[in-house]
C-alpha cells in the first residue's frame, strides 16, 4: 500500500510519497513458504532481510528447516521437516518501507531550511544480556583463594572470572556484546530448542599436559548450561570469555596455599615458615581470552584471542567482530558438511538396526520352531506313559471280572474307580490340543 504525507523539511506545500509493502500471512501460510524455499530466497520478495524473517518466525513459533536441509535435499538424502506447533493462527503482517527516491530541491527550496545532520544512534551503557549478572556471579559456591567464581545460577552469559577480576570481565563482555550488536549480531543465551552445545574452553594461558587447578589439582570450573551465541543470518556462533590461569609457586601457610610472591608470605617471619612447604598450582592471572566457536554438534571450528602483558583484549574487539562476520561462509560449509555426514551416519545406523532386527527375527522364528518340536515330543512322551497306565487299568478290569469273591470284587471296583479318577485323559486329541505350533508362538516380521 502507499502512504502520502506532508513534507516536514520545508514550509512549501508539496507532498512526500513513501511506498510501504505490506503482506499479511497466517502462520500456516508462512510455514508452507519457509518449508518450500530457503529464507534467503523468500526474504527479498517480502522486502526484508533473512535475519528479520528468521526473527519473525521465532516470534510467532513458525519453525523453518535448519542449516544443511537444502543441501541434503539437493543430494537426494532423507530430510525431516520440523512440525508446526499448535498456536493461535493470527495474521502476521510483514511491512517494509521502501522510500521513493527524493527529488532534487530547487535553490529556493534549499534556502528555506537547511537539512539537519542525522543524529547518531544512542549506544546503551550496558548490554541487556548483562543486567543483574554481577549479582548472580557473586552468589557463588565456596571457592578457595586462587579459584574462579562458581555461581549457583546456571543460565548466565558464558563468562569465567575470579572475584577480583569480575568487574573487568563484565566490562570486556559489555564492550564486545555492544560492538556485535552495532553490526546487527544480537548476542543472547542460546534458546533450548536450537540444540546447541558449549565446547570445553581451555583456561591455561600456556597449555601444558598436566593440569594443576584447584584443591588437590582436581578442581572443576563453572560453565553455563547453555552457550552464549550470536547469529550471522542463520549461522550460530558461540562466544566465551574466560580469565586465564598461569602456573605459579604457592606456599602452604596457616592452613591454606598462598602465592609465594603475595604480601602475606613476603611479610612472614622466617620462623613462621619453618613448617611450610611449596607447590605449583594454576591460578587466575588477570588476563582474558575470547573464544568464538561453532556450537553445532560435530562442527570443529573455533578462533581464540587472548591478551598479553603488552596488548589488552579490549584492543582486539574490532578484529573479533570482523573475524566473526567473515566466518559465516566457512562455518556454514562446515555445518552443511556435518549435516550430510550426520544424515549418512543416521542412515548407516538405521541400516544396522534393520539388520539386527532381521537377525533377531530369524532367531526367534528358529527358537519358536525348536520350542514347538520339543513340546510335541514331550506331549507324545506323556501320552505314551498315559497309555501304559491305561493298559494297566484294562488288565486290572479283566482280572477283576474273573474274581469269584463278590465282596473283594466290589471293594476292588471302588478302588479301581478312584484310581482312574486320578489319572489324566488318554485321548491323543486332548494332548494335541495343548500343543502350540511355531506360528502360534511367534509371527515372523520379515519374509
Amino acid at each position: 500500500m502507499c502512504i502520502t504525507s506532508r513534507c516536514s523539511r520545508c514550509d512549501i506545500g508539496h507532498d512526500r510519497i513513501e511506498t510501504y509493502f505490506a503482506v499479511q500471512l497466517t502462520r500456516l501460510e508462512l510455514y508452507n513458504q519457509v518449508c518450500e524455499r530457503p529464507l534467503s530466497k523468500i526474504a527479498p520478495e517480502l522486502g526484508i532481510s533473512g535475519t528479520v524473517l528468521a526473527s519473525i518466525c521465532k516470534r510467532y513459533q513458525v519453525p523453518y528447516p535448519g542449516s544443511g536441509y537444502w543441501t541434503r535435499k539437493l543430494l537426494g538424502l532423507p530430510v525431516d521437516l520440523p512440525p508446526l506447533p499448535a498456536a493461535s493462527d493470527e495474521l502476521i503482517e510483514l511491512t517494509s518501507p521502501t522510500p521513493k527516491p527524493r527529488q532534487k530541491r530547487t535553490a529556493k527550496e534549499g534556502s528555506v531550511r537547511k537539512a539537519r545532520p542525522a543524529a547518531k544512534p544512542h549506544r546503551p551503557a550496558r548490554h541487556r544480556l548483562l543486567f543483574g549478572v554481577e549479582e548472580h556471579m557473586r552468589k557463588t559456591r565456596d571457592v578457595k583463594q586462587g579459584e574462579f567464581l562458581r555461581p549457583y545460577k546456571r543460565i548466565l552469559p558464558d563468562l569465567i572470572s575470579s572475584e577480583t577480576q569480575l568487574l573487568r570481565a563484565l566490562s570486556i563482555a559489555n564492550d564486545l556484546y555492544l560492538a556485535l550488536d552495532e553490526q546487527g549480531y544480537r548476542v543472547q543465551v542460546a534458546p533450548p530448542a536450537d540444540d546447541l552445545d558449549r565446547i570445553r574452553i581451555k583456561e591455561q594461558e600456556v597449555e601444558s599436559k598436566d593440569r594443576k587447578y584447584g584443591h588437590y589439582h582436581s578442581g572443576s570450573i563453572w560453565a553455563p548450561d547453555r552457550p552464549t551465541v550470536l547469529y550471522v543470518d542463520t549461522v550460530p556462533i558461540g562466544l566465551a570469555i574466560t580469565e586465564m590461569t598461569e602456573r605459579v609457586t604457592v606456599r602452604y601457610f596457616d592452613g591454606e596455599y598462598h602465592r609465594e610472591d603475595s604480601r602475606l608470605i613476603r611479610s612472614a617471619k622466617p620462623w613462621q615458615l619453618t613448617h611450610s612447604w611449596t607447590n605449583e598450582q594454576d591460578m587466575p592471572c588477570g588476563r582474558f581470552r575470547v573464544v568464538a566457536y561453532s556450537p553445532k554438534k560435530g562442527v570443529d571450528w573455533s578462533v581464540t584471542w587472548q591478551e598479553t602483558e603488552h596488548e589488552a583484549i579490549d584492543a582486539l574487539i574490532p578484529k573479533i567482530v570482523e573475524t566473526v562476520k567473515a566466518a559465516k561462509g566457512t562455518v556454514q560449509r562446515l555445518m552443511d558438511a556435518e549435516d550430510v555426514a550426520a544424515a549418512k551416519r543416521k542412515k548407516e545406523r538405521e541400516e544396522e538396526w534393520e539388520r539386527y532386527l532381521k537377525q533377531e527375527d530369524a532367531r526367534k522364528v528358529a527358537q519358536a520352531l525348536a520350542d514347538s518340536q520339543q513340546q510335541l515330543a514331550e506331549i507324545i512322551e506323556r501320552w505314551g506313559k498315559a497309555m501304559t497306565v491305561e493298559r494297566f487299568f484294562v488288565d486290572a478290569e479283566e482280572r477283576l471280572n474273573t474274581t469269584d469273591d463278590k465282596d473283594r470284587r466290589k471293594r476292588l471296583e471302588e478302588r479301581l474307580a478312584l484310581a482312574r479318577a486320578m489319572m489324566e485323559s488318554v485321548d491323543p486329541l486332548d494332548f494335541i490340543e495343548s500343543w502350540l505350533a511355531p506360528q502360534e508362538r511367534y509371527q515372523a516380521k520379515f519374509v
